[in-house]
């Protein structure tokens, strides 16, 4: 079946697929779509760089955050998502004794949520030692992204009702209990003698230094926005990897043996540290894998055609109609990944080329949109899922059971329990 590079999802929207859209639309510094707008939390006075659809602004915003999201600034924090990652494995090993399945989806989000408020709050908001959703925070974020999956393209609607700022101050409309969150952990932060220099820290000094350049409201959308995307994102990510290697028994071997040898070689800590998983290159390579076989946001990231139009592909746009690049569309183009692009195999990213691929994975964005947290995502996948794989089998209750998921904002995964044991080394 010959599939054409340009679909019309909506009467002014157009989903592009054609290579050159990535260069000329993710990677060109132009408008985004209004759905974007949506993600001003909790109202539209609170524009963080992903509610931003003006570039040059959004760049702006960019810089003035920059330093905390900065992997130089994430690893200062290392000793204290390793406490986050210690507790996890304890209460693992609970499953173990008790012989209790696990379901993944609460407990890898209760440790995202977690390791987000070790490092931007300097304290975690305690999901992982309560063992459960904290105030029902989780399962409102779920409710938000359904909401905003719809109301996102509505944003007018959005803004004159439940977005209006009036009941922001009344904590009635769907994002208060993000912004209730962050207002709790920052306040608690004030109150903290152990403050560290973390991510607030860091956005509090360049608001210090740069009042003209910083308003006070970017800081708490910032926070915000960490909170609200930083935890699904990354649970939806932790899920997948774990659950397409169980159900790859040959690749999850051979992670087994890789880690084994490491460990032996005593390169390895007893929580896994970020520098330590690095050097993994299949255990890498299984992670990207995961970026580019379930990319944790399904929906189009679109773009407004400028004055003088585009031309892609040999079709041209004119003026102002929206363009949307969809992440698992381009991950699964036989052209740029290969023909077996429709099955998960880390291998394809220890071959010796992989620049053209790597100009095509998209999965945190790309351009001047690029997740900003995209370093703290990999940091902290990449120390559970070297610690985990290494420390304990895992197994499906039902190795037939597939599992299900819903593609609102993040397409995330549920319905897969487990069973676990600790692992014994020879």
């Amino acid at each position: 079946m010959v599939v054409g590079y340009f679909v019309r999802i909506r009467d002014n929207e157009v989903s592009v697929s054609h290579p050159d859209a990535v260069r000329q639309l993710l990677h060109a510094n132009i408008v985004k779509g209004s759905w974007y707008s949506i993600f001003s939390l909790p109202d539209y006075h609170y524009v963080n760089q992903m509610s931003e659809l003006n570039p040059r602004r959004h760049i702006e915003k960019g810089r003035n955050v920059a330093s905390g999201y900065a992997l130089s600034n994430i690893i200062k924090s290392e000793s204290y998502v390793d406490v986050v990652l210690h507790l996890f494995t304890s209460r693992l090993d609970d499953f173990c004794k008790s012989g209790e399945p696990v379901e993944f989806n609460r407990w890898f989000t209760f440790f995202a949520f977690d390791v987000l408020g070790e490092v931007t709050f300097s304290k975690s908001f305690g999901f992982v030692e309560s063992g459960t959703d904290i105030r029902n925070a989780i399962a409102n974020t779920r409710s938000l992204a359904l909401y905003i999956a719809v109301m996102g393209y509505y944003t007018w609607v959005h803004n004159l009702t439940l977005g209006n700022p009036l009941l922001s101050r009344m904590g009635i409309q769907p994002t208060s209990h993000i912004f209730d969150t962050c207002l709790a952990a920052i306040n608690a932060r004030k109150e903290n003698p152990e403050a560290r220099n973390d991510m607030m820290q860091k956005w509090l000094d360049t608001r210090a230094k740069y009042p003209d350049r910083m308003d006070e409201n970017e800081i708490f959308a910032a926070a915000v926005a960490n909170v609200g995307a930083g935890a699904d994102t990354v649970s939806a990510t932790m899920q997948s990897l774990f659950y397409f290697m169980i159900r790859n028994p040959h690749h999850m071997h051979r992670l087994h043996e890789e880690l084994d040898a490491s460990h032996a070689r005593g390169e390895l800590s007893p929580v896994v540290q970020h520098a330590e998983a690095q050097n993994l290159p299949f255990l890498q390579a299984c992670i990207k894998e995961t970026y580019r076989f379930h990319a944790a946001v399904a929906l189009g990231l679109p773009r407004v055609v400028p004055k003088e139009g585009l031309t892609i592909g040999g079709r041209f746009f004119p003026e102002g109609v929206t363009l949307s690049v969809n992440p698992w569309v381009f991950h699964r183009n036989p052209e740029l990944f290969g023909e077996d692009c429709d099955t998960f195999n880390p291998d394809r990213w220890l071959q010796c080329e992989t620049g053209k691929m790597d100009l095509f994975l998209i999965h945190w964005g790309a351009g001047y949109n690029q997740c900003p947290g995209r370093n703290l995502a990999h940091f902290e996948i990449s120390k559970l899922a070297a610690t985990l794989f290494r420390d304990y089998d895992i197994q499906q209750v039902n190795p037939k059971q597939e599992w299900q998921f819903q593609n609102l904002f993040t397409y995330v995964p549920y319905g897969w329990p487990c069973k676990i044991r600790r692992r014994s080394r020879l």
